[in-house]
């Protein structure tokens, strides 16, 4: 039987599914790569035509080609010469195509916009994908569970969660990650450089993904929105906790309390709770925190700085929280009820004070007679009896005395007032 030779010189057309490759023309006789399985079709019907590879890499990436062209193109990809340099910033790359792709960084070029949103990018590949932000288009689904994606790389990424490969380890603490680029992110934890800074604040950061992150903080641009409530969030992280707060399930619970919480962000703060380690302190008074963001509404206390008003009383407050709180001052709204008298209130933390009304608990006890008080703020001024201070005074002839009311009694001596009186006559 004679077999068919097929020529040596191929069409050069790119590749359906590498729609970024370039056109490769063949102008002279391909080499015969080792190891290349070439399908042999003298008829090629057009029915079918599109469904044949024809040449496979033998480097066992699992990738194959319609053209033989595409596949020594792509052979370049396993090589290890990069003959090609950027004369910008001297980076080198395999293929000359790469280069030409990576020049645009240096020019600023973006010569392709996006119809929708008026967002421009350098590459036609990226602008493509950016697409899919306004369409919803997933194409990419993973086999073993049916999740899709939006990008063939997120797909790839995902399917580690299957097969829980991790073939790449740090060298310093042991960690194995799935990726080699997961390794060289992870590597910038145990070292003290953060290249990358702010133009704007001048925070720097270790990874140019967390730099662009953080310069959302300085535009008000909120691209991401809940589907539920409407609200808008800068971060696809930050709307994906938020999403939490429309689900009724809470699926991590404390193993100490046995607490339930939607987000094991949250857990994690909870549980510190059970712990006595406070690793945050202030600088200037040496004050302990638990958790470092109640360093910063803390430092307020050295300062004389209340920048937040009160717009109906005028009255200032050192945090938000706190002005939102007195707010209910001046609204009559008490939407919090005591179970068992029916007493309501206007802040939900004065709940749980109010039943030891009906339970008789008093966790708050005097470390010199051991008196027992309800209420903190009882014990803070029962302490007074056992130091010689006497912080309020009469201003009339300047007679001190230890707990407020007292003063207040004190001045009906000089008003004439008479507290009690008789409801007969």
């Amino acid at each position: 039987m004679v077999t068919k030779e097929v020529p040596t010189e191929f069409t050069s057309s790119p590749d359906p599914e590498d729609s970024e490759s370039p056109v490769l023309k063949q102008e002279q006789e391909e080499d015969q790569v080792p190891g290349l399985e070439e399908t042999r079709n003298p008829v090629r019907p057009e029915d079918d035509y599109h469904e044949t590879r024809v040449a496979h890499c033998p480097e066992l990436c699992g990738k194959s080609f319609l053209w033989k062209g595409n596949l020594n193109f792509h052979m370049q990809v396993h090589a290890e010469e990069r003959p090609f340099g950027c004369s910008f910033c001297g980076k080198r790359f395999k293929r000359k195509y790469d280069l030409k792709s990576h020049m645009v960084v240096h020019t600023g070029e973006k010569p392709f916009s996006c119809d929708v949103c008026g967002k421009r990018f350098n590459r036609k590949g990226i602008f493509n994908m950016h697409m899919r932000v306004h369409t919803g288009e997933k194409p990419f689904s993973c086999d073993v569970c049916g999740k899709i994606f939006e990008l063939k790389a997120g797909l790839k990424k995902h399917m580690t969660v299957h097969t829980e490969e991790k073939s790449f380890s740090c060298d310093v603490c042991g960690k194995t990650v799935n990726f080699v680029g997961n390794l060289k992110k992870h590597m910038v934890v145990h070292t003290e450089e953060r290249p990358f800074s702010c133009d704007v604040c001048g925070k720097t950061f270790k990874l140019m993904e967390n730099l662009k992150k953080h310069m959302v903080v300085h535009t008000e641009e909120r691209p991401f929105s809940c589907d539920v409530c409407g609200k808008r969030f800068k971060l696809r992280r930050t709307l994906k906790s938020h999403m939490a707060v429309h689900a009724e399930e809470r699926p991590f619970s404390c193993d100490v309390c046995g607490k339930n919480f939607k987000l094991k962000g949250i857990l994690t703060i909870h549980m510190k709770v059970h712990t006595e380690e406070k690793p945050f302190s202030c600088d200037v008074c040496g004050k302990t925190f638990k958790l470092k963001k109640n360093i910063k509404p803390h430092m307020k206390v050295h300062t004389e700085e209340k920048p937040f008003s009160c717009d109906v009383c005028g009255k200032t407050f050192k945090e938000k929280g706190i002005l939102k709180i007195h707010m209910k001052v001046h609204t009559e709204e008490k939407p919090f009820s005591c179970d068992v008298c029916g007493k309501t209130f206007k802040l939900k933390k004065s709940i749980k004070p109010h039943m030891r009304v009906h339970t008789e608990e008093k966790p708050f006890s005097c470390n010199v007679c051991g008196k027992r008080f309800k209420v903190r703020r009882n014990l803070k001024l029962h302490m007074k009896v056992h130091t010689e201070e006497k912080p309020f005074s009469c201003n009339v002839y300047g007679k001190r005395f230890k707990p407020k009311k007292s003063l207040k009694l004190h001045m009906e001596v000089h008003t004439e007032g008479k507290l009690f009186g008789c409801d007969e006559c």
